[in-house]
C-alpha cells in the first residue's frame, strides 16, 4: 500500500504541515521523509527550540522549512483571513491568539495554500485537531458533515488483506444521513488505497431478522447510500457474518452483490465502531491506520498522542496522497 502511495507523490509533489514541530516523533517521521525525497514537510514550532530537539535526538532536518507563528511575516493577512472566515464569530485579537498555536495557524497555513496538507495530534487532542479544521478549512461542496475511516491491513498467506472501517472517531451518534454520507466517503477513501469497495452497513440484524430502533437506522442509511451513490456496491442491513462469511451469506442473504466478501465497513455508532476497529487491530492482527478524516476541504488528519515515529511516517504519506 505505501509503495503505491509513495509512487502517486513521487508523480504528484505535495507538501504537508506537522503542527507540533519540536515533537521527536514528529522530528523523526520528518528526517525519514526527507532522506525518501517523496514528500516535503513543514515544521511549525519555535526555530531554536525545534533545531535544538532536532539535534539532541540525532535527527537531520537541516533544509527542513520551520515556521514561527511568532516571527511568521504575513500574520496580520493571515489574522485578517481569519477574521473573515469566522464571520463575526471571533475578533481580530483572539484570532491573532489562536493563530500563536500551532494547531490553527498550521490550519491557516493549508487554506492560505501554502501546504497542500496537515498532520497533528501528536500533542493536541482530536477536537484541538478538528476544531481548527471546521472552522477554517470546512467541508467541500456537497458534504454536510465531517466523519472519519481507519484503513486495516494485514498479511494472509502472502496476500496483503485491506480493510476500511467508519466512523470510528468523529461522530458519536450520527443520524442516517451522516451515516450514509460517511459510507460513501469511506468507498471513496478505500478506493484511493487500491480497495475495490463493497460497503456492508453492520447491525445485529441480518434483512429483517432483528428488529429495532438501531436496526431501522441502518435500513434507512444504506437506503439512503444507494440512493446518492448507485454505481457503488452497498448492502444492509447486514449482520458481521453475513458480511464476510460466503457460507453464512449463502444463508442469511443469498445474492447480495455485497454479504459474505464486504471490505468496508460502516457502523451504526462510534461506539461500536472504535470496539469493532480495536478488535480487529489486537485480535486480528491488523494494522490500523487513522482515523482519516472525510469531507473536508483539504486533508487533515489526527494523530494518536500515544503514536510513535513510524505511526507519524505513515500517516503523514496516507495524509498527502489524499491531496
Amino acid at each position: 500500500m505505501f509503495n503505491k502511495l509513495i509512487e502517486v507523490l513521487k508523480a504528484n509533489p505535495r507538501k504537508i504541515v506537522f503542527t507540533e514541530g519540536p515533537d521527536a516523533r514528529i522530528l523523526e517521521a520528518t528526517a525519514k521523509l526527507k532522506e525518501g525525497g517523496f514528500l516535503t514537510p513543514v515544521l511549525v514550532g519555535n526555530v531554536d527550540e525545534v533545531q535544538a530537539a532536532a539535534k539532541a535526538g540525532g535527527f537531520d532536518i537541516e533544509g527542513i522549512e520551520i515556521i514561527d507563528p511568532a516571527t511568521y511575516p504575513e500574520m496580520d493577512a493571515m489574522v485578517a483571513k481569519m477574521v473573515e472566515l469566522r464571520k463575526g464569530k471571533m475578533t481580530e485579537e483572539q484570532c491573532a491568539d489562536a493563530l500563536s498555536k500551532g494547531n490553527y495557524f498550521g490550519t491557516m497555513l493549508v487554506k492560505m495554500g501554502k501546504a497542500d496538507s496537515l498532520l497533528g495530534g501528536a500533542t493536541y487532542s482530536t477536537a484541538d485537531t478538528v476544531r481548527p479544521a471546521l472552522q477554517l478549512i470546512k467541508t467541500k461542496p456537497g458534504s454536510k458533515s465531517v466523519s472519519s475511516c481507519f484503513i486495516l491491513t494485514r498479511e494472509v498467506e502472502g496476500k496483503a488483506e485491506m480493510l476500511a472501517m467508519g466512523d470510528c472517531a468523529i461522530n458519536i451518534k450520527p443520524s442516517p444521513e451522516e451515516i450514509a454520507e460517511c459510507a460513501i466517503e469511506t468507498a471513496h477513501t478505500a478506493a484511493t488505497f487500491g480497495i475495490d469497495p463493497k460497503v456492508a452497513f453492520l447491525s445485529y440484524s441480518t434483512k429483517g431478522s432483528g428488529k429495532g430502533e438501531d436496526v431501522d437506522k441502518m435500513v434507512e442509511a444504506c437506503k439512503l447510500a444507494q440512493e446518492a451513490a448507485p454505481e457503488l456496491a452497498i448492502d444492509g442491513e447486514l449482520q458481521f457474518d453475513a458480511a464476510v462469511s460466503p457460507v453464512v451469506a449463502q444463508t442469511k442473504c443469498k445474492g447480495s452483490k455485497v454479504a459474505g466478501q464486504a471490505n468496508v465497513f460502516l457502523f451504526p455508532d462510534i461506539n461500536a465502531g472504535n470496539i469493532g476497529y480495536k478488535i480487529a487491530q489486537r485480535l486480528g492482527g491488523f494494522e490500523a491506520y487513522g482515523p482519516i478524516l472525510q469531507g473536508l476541504n483539504a486533508p487533515i488528519n489526527d494523530l494518536s498522542r500515544g503514536c510513535n515515529a513510524d505511526e507519524v511516517y505513515k500517516m503523514a504519506i496516507i495524509t498527502a496522497a489524499l491531496a
